[in-house]
């Protein structure tokens, strides 16, 4: 993450390598110097219990990977796993586009591409969900700090 820059807005709180930091009463401007810094604004997290469709769970295994919660192996894992048991428009092409982020371990890019089309998804039940072809594991849970 060398060179990544930070744009927080006043008391926006984020997570650096397990600690969560608020910024203070003005927008701040950071620069990360150091790569393989595990950092999450926690207004991009998703809070377990929302991640109830596979494109959710998917999410939230990413950002578990993006906060340093679980490491990249077993998140690419777990996120291709949770995807086995998405039958939405374009279920092929999704699942293709995040396994190729997932084997550049760009996990940040899996969240924006996910959010992106979780965004479209309907609010009532999960429409999209296929019969599961796989049993869902139990999601982990973030550790340190304040829930997102």
């Amino acid at each position: 993450m060398a060179g990544l820059i930070l744009k927080l807005r006043p008391y926006e709180e984020l997570m650096i390598n397990g600690v969560v930091v608020e910024n203070g009463d003005r927008k701040a401007r950071l620069r990360v110097k150091t790569d393989g810094a595990h950092i999450l604004r926690l207004r991009d997290a998703m809070k377990p219990e929302e991640a109830t469709t596979p494109l959710k769970r998917a999410y939230y295994i990413a950002q578990m990977a993006v906060a340093g919660q679980l490491a990249n192996t077993e998140a690419a894992d777990l996120a291709r796993h949770a995807l086995e048991n998405y039958g939405g428009p374009g279920a092929e092409e999704t699942r293709r586009e995040v396994d190729r982020r997932l084997a550049e371990n760009e996990f940040y890019k899996v969240m924006r591409y996910l959010g992106e089309i979780i965004a479209h998804e309907p609010t009532s039940p999960p429409a999209f969900a296929k019969t599961p072809n796989a049993p869902e594991l139990p999601l982990p849970q973030i550790v340190g700090g304040s829930a997102p």
